[in-house]
């Protein structure tokens, strides 16, 4: 009885070994099928790209330069400032607001001035009465000294009054210009045509000689000043052409360069460049503005810049070759714009391939794609 058992204890073993193995090999069987049928899923999925999805591998003719950046200026900027002391009076232009060059902006209380103006010139009346004298005295002594009525010495001295007389007139018409120049100068005129970018002091303040008291800018010329190092320096001549694009502005302008500074800036070694901005409406002195300063051209075979992907050890594209995307290593060379797109030059890829841009994003190697349009 005991011997039945056993062996039926044992069969039970048997069975369930053989069910377990069983059941695992069913279980990777459709492991396998599942995988299978994924495999075979994903070999059907087709990408659909459409004409802006793709570039063609082309040569062109890139623009190769620097990139610069800086604050645009006012070519023609005045400070009108005070050229004699008192009190400010009259001012009325205010930041932005057009003047016009010899317009009256403000003037300086000159009461004093045209006091000291009128006792000047009354000086100068008197010394020329004294001088008239002097001369009449002068020519009377010389009658006599010709006629033998009085001696060269009594000649003589009445020269000597003559000059010191006409010397004092002089002295005091000069005394009367001075005075009258300052009496000018209580008017303050503005010295160019443009806008007020800035009022410093208000109606009714005491300045003194030198006091800033307005500025004025004309943005018919704007220039953009950059800065470069030495050796980029080195490739800039005047009449190159840039492109900048202006903080606020929705389109790019082009700049020239004008001036290129002969002296590097002491401790930094950079070296300045003057770029004439073209004229375009809107633009104010202080804005930042950035761009390309082309400096040569290269004819190469290039792709955009975006469409180079880079999340692999070395840079690649996703080439399309008989309707399938294919991960094509390239070699990156110069860079350069066409067209106000940044460009790059590629070694590794034929002349009118076709590339994925860059817009489309990752794809994986092998999959299936057609366009939707024909001529691919």
């Amino acid at each position: 009885m005991k011997r039945g058992l056993k062996w039926a204890l044992a069969a039970l073993l048997i069975a369930l070994l053989a069910a377990s193995v069983w059941r695992a090999l069913s279980e990777r069987k459709a492991q396998q099928q599942a995988a299978a049928a994924q495999a075979a899923r994903y070999g059907q999925t087709v990408v659909v790209l459409g004409p802006a999805d793709v570039v063609q591998v082309k040569r062109h003719e890139l623009t190769q330069g620097l990139a610069i950046s800086g604050a645009l200026k006012a070519v023609n900027t005045a400070i009108v400032k005070a050229r004699v002391a008192g009190e400010l009076q009259d001012l009325s232009v205010r930041e932005g607001d057009a003047v016009k060059a010899g317009q009256v902006i403000a003037r300086i209380e000159a009461t004093e001035y045209r006091a000291r103006a009128q006792q000047a010139q009354q000086q100068a009346e008197s010394a020329k009465a004294q001088t008239d004298i002097a001369r009449r005295t002068f020519d009377n002594n010389r009658a006599l000294v010709e006629q033998g009525f009085i001696s060269q010495t009594a000649l003589a001295s009445s020269a000597a009054s003559l000059a010191a007389a006409e010397a004092t007139y002089r002295a005091a018409r000069s005394g009367a210009e001075v005075a009258g120049k300052s009496l000018i100068d209580t008017v303050l005129r503005a010295p160019i045509t443009g806008l007020v970018s800035q009022r410093l002091t208000q109606p009714g303040e005491r300045v003194s000689v030198d006091t800033r008291i307005v500025e004025i800018v004309d943005l018919g010329k704007l220039e953009l000043e950059a800065s470069l190092s030495a050796r980029e320096s080195l490739a800039v001549r005047p009449g190159q052409r840039a492109v900048l694009q202006i903080e606020g502005a929705a389109m790019p302008v082009n700049a020239t360069v004008v001036r290129v500074n002969p002296s590097a800036v002491a401790g930094s070694r950079a070296v300045l460049i003057y770029l004439a901005v073209d004229a375009a409406a809107g633009l104010r002195q202080g804005l930042f503005a950035q761009g390309t300063l082309g400096t040569g051209r290269l004819q190469a075979l290039a792709v955009p810049l975006t469409a180079v992907r880079t999340d692999k050890p070395q840079p690649y594209v996703q080439l399309i070759s008989h309707n399938q995307v294919r991960h094509q290593n390239v070699e990156l060379g110069a860079r350069g714009e066409v067209g106000g797109q940044t460009m790059v030059a590629l070694h590794g890829v034929p002349e009118g391939a076709t590339v994925v841009a860059g817009t489309v994003g990752p794809l994986r190697a092998g999959i299936a794609v057609k366009f939707t349009t024909d001529g691919r």
